[in-house]
């Protein structure tokens, strides 16, 4: 297992080099948690890309606690159009911002089960946070990290959930950290839901292809 985990990170940290990181990597290099953790907010239900301007433009106008709840739920829903479910998440936004200020000094929290306190975050975003935030370990497992887990055989899971212990579980945590954008980035663009281009997948020779019934 660590021989092959060993040869699929170095293999994808190599060829993922070709395609663009994340939206929500690209944000993480500010070292900001809050910005983390809003544009992890951003991303669900999203496309890489919308996630990654709609980000910028609300950037450009708040980037503290304070700033945003200075936004009416207008100004954030126009800055972040047309991510995913864009009003609740405008009023999301604003609800976490004024729980940081009253609550934490706003400063956001750097472990997972006080993030999971905030409405609309799950285990995914406090994975984020925890990790690219402040650096500490966690695995971060959306529906990318979960289906290329099963696909490849690391995993026998049902749910995003089960998949992050498991692989907390099995891993060794210098792993951890690198592990969802590594697949984030392969699913985005190699191991897609549908037809996957294993024929391109320089990982297939560790790959089980549960559940893979058509391919290119």
């Amino acid at each position: 297992m660590n021989t092959d985990i060993d040869e699929i990170v170095s293999t994808l940290k190599r060829e993922n080099a070709k395609f663009g990181d994340p939206a929500v990597t690209k944000v993480a290099r500010t070292n900001d948690p809050f910005l983390v953790l809003i544009s992890c907010i951003l991303s669900l239900r999203t496309k890489d890309e919308v996630t990654s301007a709609a980000s910028e433009r609300l950037f450009s106008l708040a980037k503290t606690p304070e700033e945003m709840r200075g936004l009416s739920a207008a100004d954030i829903e126009e800055a972040i159009y047309p991510v995913g479910f864009y009003r609740r998440k405008a009023v999301q936004i604003l609800e976490i911002s004024k729980n940081l200020i009253e609550e934490h000094n706003s400063k956001v929290p750097d472990e997972i089960n006080d993030l999971l306190k905030f409405k609309g975050v799950g285990r995914k975003t406090a994975n984020i946070v925890v990790t690219h935030g402040f650096g500490k370990p966690g695995i971060a497992v959306d529906t990318h990290v979960h289906r290329i887990s099963n696909r490849i055989g690391l995993v026998a899971t049902k749910t995003p959930d089960q998949t992050e212990f498991e692989l907390r579980r099995i891993l060794a945590g210098e792993y951890w950290r690198d592990l969802n954008c590594l697949l984030v980035v392969h699913g985005q663009n190699v191991c897609t839901p549908i037809s996957p281009r294993c024929s391109e997948c320089s990982i297939s020779g560790h790959c089980m292809r549960v559940g893979v019934t058509r391919s290119r």
